[in-house]
C-alpha cells in the first residue's frame, strides 16, 4: 500500500514554494517529524518534517522545481507490485492509486498527521489533483496506469493515464525523448538550455536515469548552431556567444515578494524624504568604549547601528505618530515599536523586526539585533518575525553609502536609513575640527504624517546620537 504526501501551507497562507533540497531518498526508511525537504517560500526556508513512518517510494518532483500548494511531492510505501497485478472491474476506477491508499490508510499510522498537514475536520472533500488515474474502461487496462506508477522516474510525475499500449513507444526511433512528458534534467542544466535556446524536448538524453546532461544540451546547441548558408554563420556564433556571457537570475521567491511589496508602497503612498547630517562623534566613541569593556557581554556584538536602533526608539516615544500606519479610514498609532531592521541576504531583502524595542536597554536591543541578522543570514527567518513591523531601518553606511531615499516598508509609516560614518570637517562653536559624520535620511508616508511631524521625528533621532546621554532620561 502506498501514499502520497503533497506540498502543504505551512502556516503563511503561501501558494507555491519552491523545491531546494531532499533530505531523503528512494528506500530511505523515515520517521515520523524526520525532515524530508527544504523548501523556499517567498518569506524564508522551510524544512518539512515528515507526517508519516514508512519507507520511501518515489520523489516526485525534482530540486530546483516551482509547485503549487497541493500537489504530491513523495510518495510513501513499498513493493506496489501486488496492486499493479490486481485486474480491475470494466468500468471501476483503477486500484491501487496514491490517493485511494492515503484515503484507506487514513490514522492509521497513529497520530502522523501534523499541524497544517492532512485533511481538515471542516470539510472531507478532496481537491481534484491533475492526473489522476482515470477508469479502467478509459485507460485500456488498470495495470499500465498503475505500472506507470510505479516506475516514475525521480522528480516526474506519474504517468497514471498512460494506455496499455504504451509499450509500443519503445519502437520509437533513439533520437525521439524516453517519456511524453517533461524532460529529466537537473536546474542547471534546464539553465543552461534556456541560455542557449535548447528546446529540451528535443535533446537525446545520454544520463545514467535517462536524464539530460549538459553535454547532450552543447551537442543539441551545436547541432542547430550549424549554419544553413554562410552568410546565417556570424549570427548564430554571435548571438550563442552573447547567451554565455548572460546570467538568468529565477525572479521569484524572496526576491519577487520584496519587488511586488516595493511597488505596492512606492505607488500607493505618497513618499517625502528628509535629510541631516549628523555630528556622531560622541556615539561613535561610546561603541568603541562598549566594545572595550564588553559591558553589555563576552558575545554581544557592539555597532553604531545599537545607538541608531536605541535613538529610533526613543524618537518614536517622544513623535508617537511616526509609529503608525493607515487602515482604511483610520489612522492606527501604535503605542509598541517593532523595529524592523532591512537585511540583505542570499535570497534577497528581507525585513525582520524586533518585538517591543522600545522596552529594551542597550544590551537587550544588542542582543535581539545580534539574533534577528545571524537568522536572517541564514535564510531562515520565520514569518512572525517578518510580520507586524511599525518603523524600519535601513543601514546603508555597510555599503559606503552616505544617504538614499528608502521606500517604506508596507504597513509602516516611516523608513529611516543611516548612512556611512566619515571624519569631516565641523564647525564646533567657533572652530573648525575633525569630527565622524553621517547622514540620516528618513522617508515617510505624507497620508498619514505631514512634514512636521517627520521633522522632529528625524530631529530627535539626530539629536540622541549627537549627545546618547539625553536618551538615558
Amino acid at each position: 500500500m502506498s501514499f502520497e504526501f503533497p506540498l502543504p501551507d505551512v502556516g503563511e497562507g503561501l501558494t507555491e514554494a519552491d523545491i531546494v533540497a531532499w533530505k531523503v531518498a528512494p528506500g530511505d526508511t523515515v520517521t515520523v517529524n524526520q525532515i524530508l525537504v527544504e523548501i523556499e517560500t517567498a518569506k524564508s526556508l522551510v524544512e518539512l518534517p515528515s507526517p508519516h513512518a514508512g519507507t520511501v517510494g518515489a520523489l516526485l518532483v525534482e530540486e530546483g522545481q516551482t509547485i503549487e500548494v497541493g500537489t504530491p511531492i513523495i510518495r510513501f510505501g513499498g513493493d506496489d507490485s501486488g496492486a499493479e497485478a490486481a485486474p480491475a472491474s470494466a468500468g471501476a476506477p483503477a486500484s491501487g492509486s496514491a490517493e485511494e491508499s492515503a484515503d484507506a490508510s487514513g490514522d492509521a499510522d497513529g497520530g502522523a498527521t501534523l499541524v497544517g498537514y492532512g485533511a481538515r475536520e471542516t470539510s472531507s472533500k478532496r481537491r481534484p489533483r491533475k492526473g489522476a488515474p482515470v477508469p479502467a474502461s478509459a485507460a485500456g487496462a488498470a495495470p499500465a496506469a498503475s505500472a506507470a506508477e510505479g516506475t516514475a522516474a525521480e522528480g516526474a510525475a506519474p504517468a497514471a493515464s498512460a494506455p496499455a499500449a504504451a509499450p509500443a513507444a519503445q519502437a520509437q526511433p533513439a533520437s525521439a525523448p524516453s517519456s511524453p512528458g517533461k524532460p529529466l534534467a537537473k536546474p542547471p542544466v534546464r539553465k543552461l538550455a534556456k541560455d542557449l535556446g535548447v528546446d529540451l524536448s528535443q535533446v537525446t538524453p545520454t544520463g545514467p536515469r535517462g536524464d539530460v546532461t549538459r553535454d547532450d544540451v552543447h551537442a543539441a546547441a551545436n547541432r542547430t548552431a550549424a549554419p544553413t548558408a554562410g552568410a546565417t554563420a556570424p549570427a548564430a556564433a554571435s548571438a550563442s556567444d552573447q547567451a554565455a556571457l548572460e546570467e538568468r537570475i529565477p525572479f521569484k521567491g524572496v526576491t519577487k515578494m520584496m519587488a511586488k511589496a516595493m511597488v505596492d508602497s512606492a505607488f500607493t503612498m505618497p513618499h517625502v524624504t528628509e535629510f541631516l547630517d549628523v555630528d556622531v562623534t560622541e556615539t561613535m566613541a561610546m561603541v568603541r568604549r562598549l566594545k572595550s569593556t564588553k559591558f553589555l557581554g563576552e558575545d554581544v556584538k557592539v555597532s553604531p547601528l545599537l545607538i541608531v536602533a536605541k535613538a529610533v526608539a526613543w524618537a518614536v516615544g517622544r513623535n508617537p505618530r511616526i509609529n503608525s500606519c493607515l487602515e482604511g479610514d483610520e489612522i492606527v498609532v501604535k503605542k509598541y515599536v517593532n523595529l524592523g531592521i532591512a537585511a540583505a541576504t542570499p535570497r534577497g531583502l528581507i525585513v525582520p523586526n524586533i518585538k517591543n524595542a522600545q522596552a529594551m536597554g542597550l544590551g537587550e536591543l544588542a542582543q535581539g539585533i545580534q539574533d534577528l541578522t545571524a537568522l536572517a543570514r541564514s535564510g531562515k527567518t520565520p514569518p512572525a518575525d517578518q510580520a507586524g513591523g511599525t518603523i524600519t531601518i535601513t543601514n546603508v553606511g555597510v555599503f559606503g553609502v552616505d544617504a538614499g531615499t528608502p521606500i517604506i516598508n508596507p504597513g509602516e509609516a516611516a523608513i529611516l536609513a543611516f548612512g556611512q560614518v566619515r571624519k569631516k570637517p565641523w564647525v564646533v562653536g567657533d572652530e573648525i575640527v575633525p569630527r565622524e559624520i553621517t547622514t540620516l535620511s528618513v522617508s515617510a508616508d505624507h497620508r498619514v504624517v505631514d512634514g512636521e511631524i517627520i521633522s522632529k521625528f528625524l530631529a530627535d533621532v539626530g539629536r540622541g546620537l549627537e549627545d546618547p546621554t539625553l536618551m538615558l532620561a
